[in-house]
């Protein structure tokens, strides 16, 4: 036991030492002072007289006490293992031993996830995130994969801890969906769901095929931040083409008899953004309007803030390129990330939303580069 706690001791110093350079690059003491100041404001009278101000302080807070909650908890997490080991030293206890070892693989995941989180430090990191999905071309077998990615993002939002809101959804009648859109509602979501956007591509037996035989299907998402109602983007009116339409809900029905679904169409570049899941046209219409702010933003930043006027005809290019990822189920099962290299080898674990191979590795790759 005496060269194991030597082993465990070593491990133990190198988090502490992990969890310490974090600490440093994030400046707790700062982050601490902020919350502070924020706590202070949100107790001014007359705090919330200013709805949309007094929300986006907490958001702030909330991004805050995030990251410094997570190093308070690893700091005495490690502290309480030290003590442990020094106890075990004096006396070789295999129940405290076995303890031991639990609580020190938990600290060294934790650490790491903190990690991650210290690299989600652009712009909108902390914003909520919208996810829009395409089925590609293949009818039913397309369609039918394009509802699978959206439950397993559905699934890895909710297990972050994450809201999801259908904001749009177009079901076809004999199975899956052409589209949907998604809000995920949560500190940092757009941070990790951003590295999703692009092409997903399905390899498998085809259930809707009567000769059993292997299909590739094809299915794209793009991801935007959701943006603050202060962010101020310009378009002009005769950039912009509006339809109306009704909207419908499973299997085509349609839920109510007037035309307050809309779609907008952005003409310089392309863009087309749709919502129908409001009470009424014109609440339909403004969240159709944040989402294209949301998308231009998205694409300004992407095209390292080149003018939007310069991108006409570009955009397609970006949403429809090479996959990004490929999900095998036969002749093997296999997840690979073609950015990374990271590989799963557990198709359903994935499917059941644990992205976090994939999110955490692009995410160390774009840090280091």
């Amino acid at each position: 036991m005496e060269q194991n706690l030597y082993l465990d001791r070593g491990r133990l110093e190198e988090v502490k030492e992990l969890v310490q350079r974090l600490a440093e690059s994030l400046d707790i003491a700062s982050l601490k002072a902020n919350y502070a100041e924020l706590t202070e404001k949100t107790m001014e009278p007359g705090f919330w007289d200013n709805t949309e101000s007094a929300q986006k302080t907490i958001r702030e807070q909330n991004n805050i006490k995030s990251k410094t909650d997570v190093y308070d908890e690893l700091m005495e997490a490690i502290e309480e293992s030290e003590v442990a080991l020094e106890l075990m030293e004096e006396e070789e206890d295999e129940a405290l031993y076995d303890n031991l070892k639990k609580d020190l693989a938990a600290i060294e995941k934790k650490a790491q996830e903190f990690k991650i989180q210290t690299l989600l430090n652009g712009e909108y990191d902390m914003n909520n995130a919208i996810l829009s999905l395409h089925a590609g071309a293949g009818g039913t077998e397309a369609q039918d994969w394009a509802s699978m990615l959206l439950r397993m993002y559905t699934r890895y939002a909710e297990s972050k801890g994450y809201s999801v809101e259908i904001v749009d959804l177009l079901n076809e009648d004999e199975a899956g969906i052409k589209s949907a859109t998604i809000r995920v509602t949560g500190p940092h979501a757009y941070g990790y769901l951003k590295s999703e956007k692009g092409v997903h591509r399905l390899v498998r037996i085809s259930p809707f095929d009567a000769a059993k035989k292997r299909h590739t299907s094809f299915t794209s998402l793009d991801v935007y931040p959701e943006l603050d109602d202060d962010t101020e983007v310009e378009i002009n009116s005769e950039d912009i083409k509006v339809d109306t339409y009704r909207a419908s809900g499973a299997g085509g029905q349609h839920v109510n008899t007037t035309d307050s679904a809309v779609r907008i169409t952005h003409i310089p570049t392309g863009i087309v953004v749709q919502c129908q899941n409001e009470r009424s046209q014109i609440q339909n219409r403004e969240q159709a309007m944040k989402m294209l702010q949301a998308k231009l933003v998205a694409l300004k930043e992407e095209e390292k803030k080149e003018k939007i006027e310069d991108l006409a005809g570009n955009y397609s290019q970006i949403a429809w390129g090479s996959q990004i990822r490929s999900y095998v189920f036969h002749p093997y099962t296999m997840v690979k990330d073609h950015r990374t290299g990271a590989e799963v080898g557990d198709v359903s674990r994935v499917m059941d939303g644990d992205l976090d191979p994939f999110i955490n590795a692009y995410l160390e790759e774009n840090a280091e580069a």
